[in-house]
């Protein structure tokens, strides 16, 4: 929103011992499209795309092939504590930015501490806004985001120190604190005094389309993630993923079914599997977790996120092919044929 900044250990831009930017657009990319570069500037990559970071679904082969394509590849805080250390020096041996996702309800401060010290950026989701956490992150070299559902939140995201804000809509799939539409509430954040540091949007975005939109109405960044899902590199289960590429926006219903474990945290599922899970009747586990490639038998009842941007999945895309495609559209140049 902004194109000052938090003050801070990493609050310069460009690449630094956490990754690297090459300054210029992988092969591919449009490298003319008019970008705000608040958030490019500050993070250190090449374009204002951001990974969701998805639970179980942020895999290391899915984060750095969106880094390598230019954007910010994101892994999850939710795992074991030595797997994310592996990852994360994996992705510093080759060279990549990449950031953490941890979940407020199931976080290890321990686990924080490993992440900031290895990446460019550590965001927080579904908690209010910690200053002390914040301060952890800066203390270990990272940037810190976190991501809000309401103006108020983002303001208080600000107040505890965070180099980035993270406005999400009611249209994201995944688990969902949003309240309202995302533009209005880029628009409610845009109009707070105190929006200094970048802004990323997040929720129903899957076009260039989307994207540009999202850029008029004053943010600094998108942040995809249902979009990603049907990426050849993520780890999703191939009847998952065909279910998301057979979908529309109205396939989608916010929902708490899956809540065992994290009851009362209302989250964006494909309307199918709330059906496939109320036909199961007891024999039904609404357990939050994603189906992947490692999972065997039928996931039609398992809790198949999907945002409102489902519809914008035609096929199974490489992330590079994805973003390409992104930005291609965002710049107005869209060549795919017969489509409007």
């Amino acid at each position: 929103m902004n194109g000052s900044t938090q003050s801070g250990p990493v609050a310069a831009s460009g690449a630094d011992a956490r990754g690297t930017a090459t300054g210029t657009a992988p092969t591919g990319h449009t490298a003319d499209v008019g970008f705000p570069n608040p958030f490019t500037g500050l993070v250190g990559c090449e374009l204002p795309i951001q990974l969701a970071g998805m639970g179980g679904m942020a895999t290391p082969d899915l984060a750095r092939a969106v880094s390598r394509a230019g954007g910010l590849g994101m892994l999850s805080g939710v795992g074991e504590r030595v797997d994310l250390v592996a990852q994360l020096d994996g992705a510093a041996a080759e060279g990549l930015l990449v950031g953490v996702n941890f979940l407020v309800p199931f976080l290890d401060v321990a686990a924080v501490e490993d992440a900031a010290g290895r990446c460019r950026l550590v965001e927080a989701f579904w908690g209010p806004p910690d200053a002390d956490l914040v301060r952890r992150i800066h203390e270990g070299g990272s940037l810190a985001a976190w991501q809000v559902g309401t103006a108020d939140e983002a303001s208080a995201a600000v107040d505890a120190g965070c180099d980035i804000v993270i406005a999400q809509g009611i249209e994201a799939g995944g688990h969902v604190r949003g309240t309202v539409g995302l533009l209005p509430l880029l628009d409610e954040i845009g109009r707070r005094r105190d929006m200094t540091v970048p802004v990323v949007a997040a929720g129903g975005i899957g076009t260039g389309r989307s994207m540009a939109a999202a850029f008029v109405a004053g943010a600094d960044a998108v942040r995809l993630g249902t979009r990603f899902l049907a990426a050849t590199e993520s780890a999703a289960h191939p009847d998952y993923v065909d279910a998301l590429i057979g979908a529309a926006a109205d396939d989608t219903v916010l929902t708490t079914a899956f809540g065992l474990g994290w009851p009362e945290a209302p989250h964006r599922v494909l309307r199918s599997a709330v059906a496939a899970g109320e036909a199961l009747g007891d024999a039904q586990r609404w357990t939050p977790n994603w189906p992947t490639i490692a999972d065997p038998g039928p996931v039609a009842a398992r809790a198949l996120y999907a945002g409102q941007s489902v519809g914008a999945i035609r096929k199974r895309q490489s992330a590079a092919e994805i973003i390409a495609e992104l930005l291609q559209e965002a710049s107005g140049s869209n060549t795919h044929d017969g489509e409007p």
